[in-house]
């Protein structure tokens, strides 16, 4: 039964601890494969097999662990910025409002302890400040710890509603009872702290996704179509296959087809990063959203819609950002029991000053700075952040990660292996040399193989027929064409027998090679494919064709190999070809004459041997080994099939994006394990401090809001990687 996803837009979750306590309740259903809560984009990603499960019943069970949650129809983009500039401007306010009360408050602390007396310090007229604060600005953790507690946990909404309430309500106590010590200002500034740092948050987390909105932003808003012979412009959700579109000079191509008439040079470089133009023609495919350079055409719209590149890079990006890092999954289990343990710690300090020393007053105030220094907001935050911010760079360079347990994989990568032809080469093969014997020119040799060859498929012959294009020269029809498979050809043109092919074709029809043996041995030492040409019975010329490496192919293999990867190169081709094609790149771990269903077998027991394995190829036939490697790289240029099995899609058929990818993974865990870090360092060093009465509250408070800014604007840091 095949799986469906369903996404959940998830309201009211503060910390790491409310994501943990909604993944786990969705985990917990029935039919539930995975489910997976994202803090920093607020939604929950469910798998499940089609028709198990109601869709209203995920939303119940979200409700049931204290939050509110809606099925996200379709991503709207306007909609999330709605919601988050209503978040940020409810934040805003909220934190102004609390400030202008907090603020004489906070005065009265110092003019107290500077002895003087006046308006501030009086017990009545700071309840009356902090109560509005504790109860009007504060009720948001006062209703998202009371829905916690209902589901069956509890959040960092129940430490900062513990904490402030027991400073407001002990200074109530002493008010009523005579006593001149109030900690009014503590609970207030606490709360004013935490929401200057939850709006800090709320802006940095909008810039997390900024490369969505880029990619969205792409997309033209319409097309200029042709029906019934006249041209209209529409919306492109309007635009249908089949449909023949007009592009203009400058204008962006609205979605995916083939070019039907004209031609033109298209800018790519928002799909593939490639900065130089690439020219297009009859019968070329163009992209939706590249921009059309120079000339007008029209093509027929081949995808519309979600099956558009774009489309399907936006949905690539959106599942990766959604996504979970193994990493994480320590920082939610810690987060999962975190809260109780804090509230543990902060009784047990309140009762030690109370019953051992005697002292009411420190105890409540240190077991307040526990309750407010060991929320756990930057620990929900440290992964997902990074991972959001790694995989829309990565897109931006034209690079799809699937998902950030991938780009964590890619970082433990040690060995890569990858296919010859059409990765390292480019698979495409091109005349290199022609050598002529007895009365026969070079252009003569070359102008009756490309006549002969020029009704041939096969793509060698193909390459013989392009280079006489290339140097102009014109081509006769032959009389007689046969193939002879595994041999070559044989074809009379012009009244003569003209045998192209390998050594068996030319022994065959009694041909002497003896003139051409050292040539060809040289050949194949070079790596090239030598094809012998034999004219009424005689050697007259050796062509030889070769696959050449792609220009960027070395330095790649060279950086890769600097960052201490193992470098292997697998291939169909016999051992001395493959190792002369290795040599040129700089490649000693050479695998030959590896039939195509052979090759995940091979990536196997590279893998058997303890090492972790990239592979990166574009065929069909590598398919199987991308999906057995620990990460499969597909070049994009290649096979549709070969993107589906990989984990890395290079939309550019540049070996660089696999050094630039892995340098990426290594930066975003870089990244991900510092926010961890400063997320534990300040919860560990800052509760020891808090309980032995070294930490004021309000300290605290600050200390905890700017850790989750630390971390988001750290993640932010990643933007910059080139």
């Amino acid at each position: 039964m095949p799986l469906i996803k369903k996404v959940l837009l998830v309201e009211g979750m503060t910390c790491a601890a409310c994501s943990a306590r909604v993944e786990k309740a969705l985990n917990k259903m029935e039919g539930v494969v995975n489910a997976n809560v994202n803090l920093t984009t607020n939604k929950a990603v469910i798998e499940y097999p089609s028709g198990s499960i109601d869709e209203f019943d995920l939303v119940n069970v979200v409700e049931k662990a204290g939050y509110k949650a809606e099925v996200e129809v379709e991503r709207d983009l306007d909609r999330e910025k709605e919601l988050r500039e209503k978040e940020i401007k409810s934040l805003k306010t909220s934190f102004f409002i609390s400030a202008a009360l907090s603020l004489p408050l906070f005065s009265a602390m110092f003019f107290h302890m500077a002895g003087i007396d006046n308006i501030l310090g009086n017990g009545w007229f700071q309840l009356l400040l902090a109560t509005p604060v504790q109860f009007g600005i504060g009720y948001r953790y006062y209703k998202g710890a009371f829905n916690s507690l209902r589901g069956g946990g509890a959040n960092m909404d129940v430490l900062v509603s513990m904490g402030t309430s027991a400073a407001y309500f002990y200074s109530i106590f002493n008010l009523f009872t005579g006593v001149h010590e109030y900690y009014f200002e503590a609970s207030a500034v606490i709360i004013t702290l935490i929401l200057l740092g939850k709006t800090f948050e709320a802006i940095a987390k909008g810039k997390t996704s900024e490369a969505i909105k880029k990619l969205m932003g792409l997309q033209p808003k319409t097309a200029r179509v042709i029906r019934d012979g006249i041209e209209a412009d529409i919306p492109i959700e309007k635009v249908e296959i089949g449909d023949v579109i007009v592009v203009r000079p400058g204008e962006k191509i609205p979605v995916d087809g083939i070019i039907v008439e004209g031609n033109s040079a298209v800018d790519e470089s928002m799909i593939t990063g490639e900065s130089i133009p690439i020219d297009k023609t009859i019968d070329d495919e163009v992209i939706g959203a590249t921009i059309n350079k120079f000339g007008t055409f029209r093509f027929r719209a081949t995808k519309i819609g979600k099956d558009t590149v774009l489309s399907q890079i936006i949905k690539l990006v959106e599942d990766a950002q959604g996504s979970k890092a193994p990493v994480q999954r320590l920082a939610d289990k810690i987060s999962g029991v975190f809260v109780p343990v804090v509230v543990a710690i902060a009784v047990a300090t309140f009762l030690g000053f109370y019953f051992l020393k005697g002292n009411l007053n420190t105890g409540l105030i240190n077991a307040v700075a526990v309750l407010v220094i060991a929320c756990p907001c930057a620990l929900g935050l440290a992964t997902p952040t990074a991972i959001m911010v790694g995989t829309g760079k990565g897109a931006e360079n034209g690079i799809l990660i699937k998902s950030g347990e991938h780009l964590e994989r890619a970082h433990k990568i040690n060995a890569i292996v990858f296919d010859k032809t059409g990765t390292i080469t480019k698979g495409e093969p091109e005349v290199t040399d022609i050598y002529n014997f007895h009365q026969w020119e070079r252009d003569e040799i070359l102008r009756i193989a490309a006549s002969v060859e020029k009704t041939s498929e096969h793509p060698l012959g193909q390459s013989i027929v392009k280079k006489a294009e290339e140097e102009l020269i014109k081509l006769s029809d032959p009389e007689e064409f046969i193939a002879i498979p595994g041999k070559g050809l044989k074809a009379t043109l012009e009244g003569k027998v003209v045998l192209i092919g390998n050594r068996k074709l030319m022994t065959d029809n009694d041909i002497s090679i003896e003139d051409g043996e050292d040539i060809l041995l040289h050949m194949e030492e070079e790596g090239k494919t030598a094809m012998l040409m034999g004219i009424e019975g005689k050697i007259s010329g050796i062509i030889a064709v070769a696959d050449q490496i792609k220009d960027t192919s070395k330095k790649a293999i060279e950086d890769l190999q600097k960052m201490g990867l193992d470098v292997y190169m697998i291939t169909g081709d016999n051992e001395r070809t493959a190792r002369a094609i290795a040599k040129d790149v700089g490649i000693t771990n050479v695998l030959a004459e590896v039939l195509p269903e052979n090759k995940a077998e091979v990536v196997a027991k590279i893998k058997s041997e303890g090492k972790h394995v990239g592979m990166v190829g574009d065929g069909i036939n590598d398919a199987p080994a991308l999906a057995e490697a620990d990460v499969g790289f597909a070049i994009g240029t290649g096979t549709d099939v070969a993107m589906e099995a990989a984990d890395i899609t290079l939309m550019r058929g540049d070996l660089q994006g696999v050094v630039t990818a892995i340098r990426l993974s290594h930066r975003t865990m870089r990244t991900i394990i510092q926010n961890l870090f400063w997320a534990f360092f300040y919860n560990s060093i800052g509760i020891p401090f808090a309980v032995l009465g070294f930490l004021d509250p309000m300290i605290a408070g600050a200390a905890m809001a700017f850790s989750s800014v630390s971390v988001v604007s750290n993640s932010l840091r990643l933007k910059r990687f080139k």
